[in-house]
This record gives structure tokens, C-alpha cells and sequence, in this order.
């Protein structure tokens, strides 16, 4: 059975324990999980998601740490914080670099930031573009998001020619507003009922339960 379902869950346990219970039980389906206790690691350690991580450990399952990277903007020192905190808090072994740059200029910021997530002991390093970046981005990472969107805008994602010299398993889509039975076509994927401003409060429509 594939791991194909990358999914950004960002409820807090405590909130949704049966989503969270869900969530874990779907292990053998989970290509990994992003935590985000506070749109990156927080300023103190959350028990609720140490006990989600731990839980999904033990089942196997890679736990991505949630670091923001504002298109390049912020600071390397800072994102590099949040992935520490991400491994000594919650024990995370993996990285997922949201709001990731597409501009060729700034691959270098990329470059060292793919071999601090390394350093920091990511063995899975995720870059959310969010649409299709320079090729050059491919060499830095194990996935690459190159769309995150509504099902709607889906429908209009082209993939450019440089994408057919790389495996189907270096890309990912994330779609919310997705209808039952929506399924995007990378290889790696997740798609959503939920809406925007917060549509990774809800599991994907292969995990939901029946109503």
C-alpha cells in the first residue's frame, strides 16, 4: 500500500483528539504529517503535540516540522530555530519549508537552509512553493509542493516541461475546497474539504469519517 498522503494538519490535539486518532490510524497511508503547534515550533513545548508526535513515531509515520520562510524574507537564523525546536521538542525527523521562494536569485538562501533542515536532522525535507519554482529548486529537496490551491484553480495547473525529467515521486499537490472523491494527480498529495482562511483544519476526504 502507497505512502502517498502528505497531510498539514494543523488542529491542536487537545481540540480534535478523534481527528488526531484518525489521523494516526491511517499510518500505513501516511507518507508523513506537518507539525505546526504555532505556525512553526512555538516559544515553549506543547504536550499535547509531543504526545501526537510521539504517537505517530510509533507508528511509523515521518513527523515534519512546520518552519516559515516568508518567500525568503525571513531569517535563516530564525528558520533554522524553529527546526531545532521542531526535533528537541517533538522529536521530528523531518522538515517542511512553507511559503518557499520559485525566483532562480534565491537559491543560495534555499541552498543553506536545505543543509541546516539536513543538519538538523531532517530526513525529509519538504519545500512548499505552492506553484512550480525554478528547476533548480529539485536538487534541494525530497518533495517539492507545486501546488497549493483551491479544486476549483486546480483544474488550471500546467506542468512545465522540466518536470518530466525528475520522478512523479519529487512532487506533491495540497488542494482544499476539494469535493468527495477529488483526488490530485502527483504521486504525493492531500485534498481537503475545508475552506479557506483555515482549510488544514480538516483530514483529508480518504481519512474523514462517513456522516
Amino acid at each position: 500500500m502507497p505512502r502517498n498522503l502528505l497531510v498539514p494538519f494543523y488542529d491542536h490535539p487537545a481540540d480534535r483528539p478523534d481527528a488526531w486518532a484518525t489521523l494516526i490510524a491511517a499510518a500505513p497511508l501516511l507518507y508523513g504529517v506537518v507539525l505546526n503547534p504555532a505556525s512553526g515550533a512555538g516559544e515553549a513545548p506543547d504536550p499535547a503535540f509531543a504526545e501526537a508526535a510521539a504517537r505517530l513515531r510509533a507508528a511509523d509515520v515521518p513527523v515534519l516540522g512546520y518552519a516559515d520562510t516568508d518567500y525568503g524574507r525571513r531569517p535563516h537564523a530564525d528558520v533554522v530555530r524553529d527546526l531545532l525546536r521542531h526535533r528537541d521538542w517533538y522529536g521530528a525527523d523531518g522538515a517542511f519549508l512553507d511559503q518557499v521562494a520559485a525566483d532562480p536569485a534565491l537559491l543560495p538562501h534555499y541552498r543553506r537552509l536545505s543543509v541546516a533542515a539536513r543538519g538538523a536532522g531532517a530526513r525529509t525535507l519538504v519545500l512548499n512553493h505552492g506553484a512550480h519554482p525554478d528547476p533548480g529548486y529539485a536538487e534541494l529537496a525530497d518533495l517539492l509542493v507545486t501546488f497549493e490551491g483551491t479544486w476549483a484553480a486546480y483544474a488550471e495547473v500546467r506542468a512545465p516541461e522540466w518536470t518530466l525529467g525528475h520522478p512523479p515521486e519529487l512532487f506533491c499537490h495540497l488542494v482544499y475546497a476539494a469535493p468527495p472523491g477529488a483526488r490530485p494527480t502527483t504521486s504525493v498529495h492531500c485534498a481537503v474539504p475545508g475552506e479557506a482562511p483555515h482549510p488544514w483544519g480538516t483530514l483529508p476526504h480518504l481519512l474523514e469519517p462517513a456522516r
